[in-house]
């Protein structure tokens, strides 16, 4: 086993799936607000927001699943548990009927979230020599940070 092998096993592996839990927890939140206001926009921007927010669930359903094999990879356990995943994330959804701009900002509001966290868990994976996972985050971190953009730029 390398020394970097070593550390990472020591120093951070356990920690570091737990940050990589949050994020999938944030992902798997926001990719069922997305879905859930796919299926319930209505108005004259329908046909344009049906499809972002397709757009959008169908990324997180993938980033979800590339999370979730990272956390394996470092024989950590990827907790699917919805109960636990929704007690874990700091995202929070929005209560009965929203309307298209409230769907906006509410997915505004996860992706900057899930962007920060990202960003976090990444910068932690490096601290801990696991520029692996530290380049997930990186290339997660950065498709959030373009959906916010393009959810911000419906708001203006």
């Amino acid at each position: 086993m390398t020394f970097v092998a070593e550390k990472l096993e020591t120093f951070g592996q356990p920690e570091i799936c737990a940050v990589l839990n949050t994020a999938l927890a944030e992902t798997a939140v926001s990719t069922m607000m997305a879905q859930n206001f796919h299926w319930n926009v209505t108005g004259m921007n329908f046909s344009s927001l049906h499809q972002q927010f397709q757009e959008i669930y169908e990324d997180h359903f993938a980033g979800q699943d590339d999370l979730a094999e990272r956390i394996k990879a470092l024989s950590g356990h990827a907790d699917g548990n919805l109960t636990r995943m929704l007690e874990r994330s700091s995202i929070e959804e929005p209560q009965g009927k929203a309307t298209p701009t409230d769907m906006i900002a509410a997915l505004l509001t996860a992706e900057e979230t899930l962007a920060s966290t990202l960003k976090s868990s990444g910068t932690f994976a490096a601290n801990h020599g696991d520029t692996l996972t530290e380049d997930l985050c990186i290339a997660r971190g950065q498709a959030h940070e373009k959906f916010a953009w393009i959810l911000r730029a419906h708001l203006r």
